[in-house]
């Protein structure tokens, strides 16, 4: 026989409604920013970040996936959108027939530079403005904890950058 579920208390109901109530009101907030002041998703800013943030604003596709925390499905649609906008190109891995760069142009760098105050402005004003800073570290540490028990390290593991 199954064990019956050790379903949640009326607390933890409330908790995980309310942070689902907030994470999905969060994401269309700045989805709604981005579209309306780049023509994006807040999924293809994110991986503009991480491209400029890289050395020489390039990435292995393998490596932009997992810290995008997206499939590789899904990343390269995304990179093929930026491509036909020309932010971003890609370039075949000389050391790894399989493996492709994706580098951020010249236009996608200058497309993040005008788009990235007002998406700072509105994480500041829909996150940080409504939190003292001891809530502020207090939610960094439990997303932090949330995070690393949900992307294990041992080989097999099924994360999304992996499928």
């Amino acid at each position: 026989m199954a064990e019956e579920p050790v379903w949640l208390t009326a607390e933890e109901q409330r908790v995980w409604r309310s942070y689902m109530h907030a994470t999905t009101l969060l994401e269309d907030h700045l989805d709604r920013q981005l579209q309306r002041d780049a023509g994006m998703p807040h999924i293809y800013y994110g991986l503009l970040v991480g491209l400029a943030e890289a050395p020489q604003r390039r990435l292995r596709m393998t490596e932009l996936a997992m810290k995008a925390k997206i499939t590789r499905s899904r990343l390269s649609h995304a990179i093929a959108r930026l491509e036909k906008n020309g932010w971003v190109r890609r370039e075949d891995c000389p050391s790894d027939k399989r493996g492709q760069f994706a580098i951020l142009t010249a236009d996608g760098y200058e497309v993040l530079r005008r788009t990235a105050p007002g998406h700072v402005g509105a994480v500041r004003q829909a996150l940080f403005e409504r939190l003292t800073p001891e809530q502020q570290k207090s939610l960094g540490e439990i997303m932090e904890i949330v995070a690393e028990g949900l992307q294990p390290n041992e080989a097999g593991a099924d994360l999304p950058w992996l499928r």
